[in-house]
């Protein structure tokens, strides 16, 4: 991965995100739309991240320049601000002073090799209790389209019921009076999580119905997945 890390004298390191996506091998849009989910949930700034490139024609456009820690969080991440404050420690960790240890002292050599085997099998139980959160993210990750809300609850492992309810007390979905049928909050459309599809067809006496149904993107499916971590972790 270092080789394919951009750095100017004075500046600190940084992988567009061209390189992540040659490296990870995905489409360059997807590692961008990737990108600016995990900087929405970090609270960072785009702006601050977004450069350009020229593409195979020579026209200018648009990509991400991450440092190390955003980069390895991107590529390396489910729960993202906690996955950031593991890496800042590792950093932490990698700057401290080195301290220097009698090696010839047999008591200093076990107590070293003890506590570097504790951090190794504390490790792995840490891995093995995060893989079906990254694998459930993966999935939703790559997902593409959108889905009604079965199909999300599906998703995320939850009864539709319970989706459907989570969504109108939690400021995702309302219905107005005499209607059945749910519609999603402008605030919610406008931030991407959800979507309209709307459905017509002809009645008997030569109308027209209509029916609209609240569908759910891939970026709504993250976020609810973050509500529901237990049940995303299970499917």
């Amino acid at each position: 991965m270092n080789e394919l890390i951009n750095t100017t004298v004075g500046q600190p390191a940084t992988m567009s995100s061209i390189e992540i996506a040659d490296l990870c091998g995905k489409r360059h849009d997807h590692v961008m739309r990737d990108i600016r989910v995990m900087l929405e949930a970090l609270d960072e700034g785009l702006p601050k991240f977004g450069g350009t490139y020229s593409d195979s024609q020579g026209k200018q456009q648009k990509c991400f320049h991450l440092p190390r820690d955003l980069t390895m969080t991107l590529i390396t991440g489910y729960s993202i601000p906690l996955r950031k404050k593991v890496i800042d420690r590792l950093d932490e960790l990698e700057r401290r002073q080195p301290v220097t240890i009698d090696l010839n002292d047999p008591a200093n050599l076990r107590a070293l090799l003890l506590d570097n085997v504790n951090k190794v099998i504390d490790l792995q139980h840490q891995l093995e209790e995060m893989q079906p959160a990254v694998a459930a993210l993966e999935q939703i990750a790559e997902a593409h389209g959108s889905f009604n809300r079965t199909e999300a609850a599906k998703h995320l492992g939850i009864p539709p019921h319970t989706l459907m309810r989570w969504m109108t007390t939690n400021g995702w979905t309302y219905r107005r009076p005499g209607s059945k049928e749910d519609i999603a909050y402008q605030s919610k459309i406008v931030a991407g999580y959800l979507e309209h599809k709307v459905n017509t067809g002809p009645r008997p006496d030569g109308t027209e119905w209509v029916s609209t149904q609240v569908r759910v993107t891939p970026k709504g499916l993250t976020v609810l997945a973050k509500a529901f971590p237990r049940s995303a972790s299970a499917a």
